[in-house]
């Protein structure tokens, strides 16, 4: 009911009666009233004048399931959504859930983690109604070898949700970073069931840094906010990338692995440059990015002409 009456006020910019809107859903004026305060409880603004009825002021800065719902245009991503104030980890949530089967596209959002994380055990930080902190569940039907390209999919979602709106110099950074000026904007964090040759299930995890200030965040990173010298709607961005996601999931499963290769080659930061990898055992490897594989491993061709498959590691860009 709540969603409906929140509705009905979006779509009437002008004054609404109280009367007329509380006949329309079969409540009392009492019933209304009380729906009113709630939302007010929430942190709506609605005015209401005697003889005129009620109007939506503001919508709150809350990544509320209904305000994410009001009009996406998605077939299954975020048509079931768990919403938290504060949480230790999306990611852990979305796990849980996962096991015990929720439909592939559930997402988990929060407005702040306690331990919001990166890959290889860093730390991702995570200051309340400042930026994008969520994780999907997906299921795709490919081989667990194919896994990376889930992230890079990923990548692609993020950076075209963004750029609707925003004209921003962004880039894709393997394996899983979003960069603007050089700077990281958003990570995404990848963990997986999986069997010898088929996935149970992966979750995406990503955060954005949407509102955050300079001193909320580390010295190599940057933010909407901070590229745009204003605040952004949250929900609008929210909303944009996860229908750019769903678009990058569902063109991946008709046009197979070049869809994401031509894109990820369109958008990289790395790709035609010179980089030095640090990979998990320590070893440092350099050479010139080729391309990635089918799998979206990273191909370097080092001095000697030796073209190394590079599955996982830190990258910094050197030419």
């Amino acid at each position: 009911m709540r969603e409906e009456i929140l509705n009905f006020l979006k779509e009437n910019s002008g004054y609404i009666s109280g009367e007329e809107l509380a006949q329309k859903l079969g409540l009392s004026r009492q019933a209304f009233w009380k729906h009113i305060q709630d939302l007010r409880g929430l942190g709506y603004e609605i005015s209401a004048v005697p003889h005129l009825g009620y109007r939506l002021i503001k919508i709150p800065d809350r990544l509320y399931p209904w305000e994410l719902a009001y009009r996406l245009n998605t077939k299954f991503v975020a048509k079931k959504t768990l919403y938290y104030k504060n949480v230790a980890s999306t990611m852990d949530i979305a796990w849980e859930l996962a096991k015990k089967g929720f439909p592939e596209g559930t997402l988990v959002c929060a407005e702040s983690q306690r331990r919001g994380r990166g890959r290889l055990g860093r730390v991702w930080l995570s200051p309340y109604l400042k930026g994008l902190y969520f994780s999907i569940i997906l299921r795709p039907k490919i081989s667990p070898f194919k896994i990376g390209l889930i992230s890079l999919l990923s990548s692609i979602g993020i950076v075209e949700g963004i750029k609707r709106d925003f004209d921003l110099p962004l880039s894709i950074k393997w394996p899983n970073d979003i960069l603007a000026k050089e700077r990281k904007l958003a990570g995404i964090l990848m963990e997986l069931d999986a069997e010898q040759d088929r996935i149970n299930f992966v979750i995406v995890g990503i955060g954005l840094n949407v509102n955050t200030s300079k001193k909320e965040i580390p010295p190599e990173a940057t933010s909407l906010y901070l590229l745009l010298n204003k605040r952004i709607d949250r929900v609008k961005v929210f909303k944009n990338i996860l229908e750019e996601i769903e678009r990058t999931y569902l063109s991946f499963q008709e046009e197979g692995e070049n869809f994401i290769i031509s894109n990820w080659r369109r958008l990289s930061y790395l790709y035609g440059g010179r980089v030095k990898v640090i990979l998990p055992n320590r070893e440092i490897v350099e050479g010139r990015v080729l391309d990635i594989d089918q799998d979206g491993a990273l191909l370097l061709r080092k001095d000697e002409g030796i073209v190394e498959r590079i599955l996982s590691g830190d990258v910094e860009k050197i030419v």
